[in-house]
């Protein structure tokens, strides 16, 4: 006895045996034992496996760090006279591996919210990137990162990064990393 199969059962056939077909192409590719990962096709260097399972210290906010306030002129700490506000929302670091030092990318993400006194124009932040061991200051740098606020009606998103964060001697467990807002001195912790 034959079988007739209707034109729903055939597409539906050929559907399924296409994505087998993709399916299975996907399965193929280079071993996953290899010891240097090869992302050539992204135009990157490549990535040796000690890099992967190195130590690259997690970001941390000191309490009161995540925002910073300016007041009108005379206005400070009337919340009626608030400029604006800026507040950090995430942060992100790599970890680059040399022989005498490692080098760190670290950024930070927020927004600027205007305030009663709100305005247009540039907002200059004091951002503070500072790694220490221990009591000891190992890196410690105050940026002014300007932001141009074009809109008193909403937030203004923004990104801060700086690729130049060199810790001699490499990283290790007892390495803490803190970003935050600072109005201190250039430098110290």
């Amino acid at each position: 006895m034959g079988h007739s199969f209707s034109s729903r059962q055939c597409l539906a056939a050929t559907l399924l045996l296409g994505a087998a077909a993709i399916l299975g192409g996907c399965q193929q590719g280079p071993s996953s034992t290899q010891n240097t990962l090869n992302p050539t096709q992204a135009g990157a260097e490549p990535v040796r496996e000690s890099e992967l399972r190195a130590y690259c210290p997690a970001v941390t906010l000191r309490d009161g760090t995540n925002y910073f306030r300016t007041f009108e002129r005379g206005g400070e700490g009337d919340p009626d006279r608030i400029v604006y506000q800026a507040s950090i929302a995430d942060t992100s670091r790599a970890c680059k591996y040399g022989a005498d030092a490692t080098t760190m990318t670290v950024a930070v993400a927020g927004k600027i919210v205007p305030g009663p006194k709100g305005r247009t124009g540039a907002v200059d932040m004091p951002i503070r990137v500072a790694a220490v061991r221990g009591d000891e200051v190992l890196y410690s740098n105050l940026f002014r990162h300007s932001v141009t606020v074009g809109d008193t009606a909403g937030a203004t998103q923004f990104v801060f990064t700086t690729a130049d964060v060199a810790i001699p001697g490499g990283v290790d467990p007892a390495v803490q990393l803190f970003v935050g807002f600072d109005e201190g001195p250039q430098g110290g912790r």
